[in-house]
């Protein structure tokens, strides 16, 4: 692979639930996507816990070029637009 700048790693195929991707030269910045699971998720409007699907993601990235509010923005982002998919119809 050349020319890259920006990558997507899975490792939930084979069972990984978490993991730290490393950025290759000359990307700028890479995804971690783990496998999903139900977890229990407290539900502050109900004041109980509800069962939830929850996918483990990890960026890195490369500082000299990103600066980290927007790696979190783009990760809260990514976050929000897949927590409800209506949104990516619009």
């Amino acid at each position: 692979m050349q020319g890259g700048c920006f990558t997507i790693s899975s490792l939930g195929g084979i069972g990984g639930t978490m993991f730290t991707p490393i950025i290759n030269c000359p990307e700028v910045a890479i995804l971690g996507v783990s496998r999903a699971s139900m977890q229990p998720v407290y539900n502050a409007d109900s004041k109980g816990f509800e069962a939830r699907l929850i996918m483990p993601l990890s960026l890195s990235y490369d500082h000299r070029v990103i600066d980290g509010a927007d790696g979190a923005r783009f990760t809260s982002h990514l976050r929000m637009m897949l927590s409800d998919v209506r949104r990516l119809l619009l």
